[in-house]
């Protein structure tokens, strides 16, 4: 198989752990599965997603108003940066699981955990040391302005101090899930979120803290997952951990880092594209009738509601990762291809749905964030939602399938599926089509980058299923 891993020394045996009772993952009806763990998948990553997105609901209706929302819209690149390395070691860490689950290989699993959480906590601490020191001359690369930067660095300070419980804490999440427990990964996200959004309403308008009372909120609730996520730690199900399992294998981490690498480009692309995004919208913003802060504002918002519709799709491929995995693993080719089908057709529908409700009423959308009363605003906003969110649904469909391709341990495919859309497309067209058409031209860049991007995905997809198909007819 390609970039198939060799068998660690004594992951041979199906008795441990108990992984014998995985085996539904290649038996069950696929539907049910998907519903099973695709559900709670969903609603834990909606549910994080709130985090970012209750913040800014409450700023933007506070006295902030759009300011506010610029000010957070140009820290949350750097938090993506933190979410890299964390869901890089997060969903590596689960794609191994699942795949030695189906190759009935286990021995190892406590290994990849315990090096994985290492990892990230360490990371975590580098990030804090670098970013810290340089905060202000990195808001303003991503787009602060003289009205935003105080803000902006007031939040920043806050949440940045939090990154190793933010970090740690969301890699554990996608372990948990890959540990058959996705129910408990959205309690342990929802706990967080229901403290963020309640301290949201107490810090921000009855004690008037203003934006640091939302990073305050934030952190609080990070707190209460992160406590969740470290309780389940001591009743897993198909790995246990000691504290040896903490003593970082390099060879076992190379493995989860190789899985996890697209997540973390994925991740990593995001931000290179709200850099330069940043950039060109204040640029172009600043020569129009718009000004520099809307732009970025919108920009701000259009984010975290394409992240509220792009977690709904990767809530139901990481749902399908275990099943994915267990049955690349067990070389199930027809089982692979029904699960993508019915991943793709789901995938599809929410892309129609909200393509439908960005055409049609966006203001519905942008309004719940605030500063309706501001005509410009609004007429930035409807472009953005109908020009920039056109093609929604190809976006989905790309970010899906580099999903599914990591999950079945493609690293490669899955990297150049994520990369081609984000940096291979979207920053040319960015850079280039304002030239002509001043800040319209960066509204039109996402829907071009879509277009093109959508072909070369369909081709790898197809390349994929071709080969895995004589794969599993030579091994049998």
């Amino acid at each position: 198989m390609e970039e198939a891993f060799l068998c660690p020394d004594g992951e041979n045996s199906n008795e441990q752990n108990g992984q014998g009772k995985n085996n539904f993952l290649g038996e069950e009806k696929i539907t049910k599965l998907l519903l099973k763990f695709s559900i709670p998948c969903i609603l834990s990553l909606l549910v994080g997603a709130l985090y970012n997105i209750v913040d800014q609901i409450f700023i933007g209706n506070s006295e902030l108003g759009y300011l506010g929302n610029a000010a957070t819209g140009v820290c949350f690149p750097l938090t993506i940066i933190a979410m890299a390395f964390a869901w890089g070691l997060g969903d590596g860490t689960a794609a191994y699981l699942s795949i030695w689950q189906g190759r009935k290989g286990t021995q190892n699993l406590h290994k990849a955990v315990g090096s994985a959480t290492v990892a990230t906590f360490v990371f975590s601490i580098v990030l804090m040391v670098v970013f810290l020191p340089l905060k202000e001359q990195i808001l303003r690369l991503f787009g602060a302005s003289d009205n935003t930067i105080e803000m902006a660095k007031d939040y920043f300070v806050i949440i940045v101090a939090a990154f190793p419980v933010y970090m740690v804490s969301n890699m554990m999440t996608g372990v948990i899930r890959a540990d058959g427990s996705p129910a408990f990964s959205m309690l342990a996200l929802v706990g967080g979120a229901v403290t963020n959004i309640v301290l949201d309403a107490i810090f921000i308008f009855a004690c008037k803290w203003g934006i640091k009372g939302a990073a305050y909120a934030t952190i609080i609730g990070e707190a209460v997952t992160f406590v969740l996520c470290v309780v389940y730690f001591f009743r897993t199900k198909t790995f246990k951990l000691t504290l040896k399992s903490f003593v970082p294998d390099f060879k076992v981490l190379g493995q989860v880092a190789k899985l996890g690498v697209s997540s973390f480009i994925t991740q990593m692309a995001i931000v290179a594209i709200s850099l330069v995004g940043n950039i060109i919208f204040a640029k172009y913003g600043a020569m129009s009738k718009y000004g520099p802060d809307i732009p970025i504002s919108v920009i701000s918002i259009e984010t975290k509601v394409f992240t509220v519709v792009i977690n709904i799709v990767i809530g139901i491929v990481l749902g399908a990762q275990p099943i994915f995995g267990y049955n690349y693993g067990a070389h199930n080719y027809k089982r692979v291809k029904d699960t993508f089908a019915t991943v793709l057709i789901a995938t599809v529908a929410v892309g129609l749905i909200s393509t439908l409700l960005f055409e049609l009423c966006p203001q519905v959308v942008y309004g719940i964030f605030g500063s309706g009363d501001n005509e410009l605003y609004s007429e930035f906003a409807n472009k953005i939602f109908r020009i920039f969110l056109m093609l929604v649904t190809f976006t989905l469909v790309i970010k899906m399938t580099a999903v599914f391709l990591q999950s079945v341990g493609q690293a490669v495919k899955a990297t150049i599926v994520s990369l081609f859309r984000d940096i291979v497309c979207f920053i040319p067209f960015i850079i280039l089509l304002p030239l002509s058409m001043d800040i319209d031209g960066a509204v039109w860049a996402a829907p071009c980058a879509d277009a093109v991007a959508i072909l070369v995905t369909v081709a790898l997809i197809i390349a994929f299923f071709v080969k895995f198909k004589k794969d599993c007819a030579k091994k049998d």
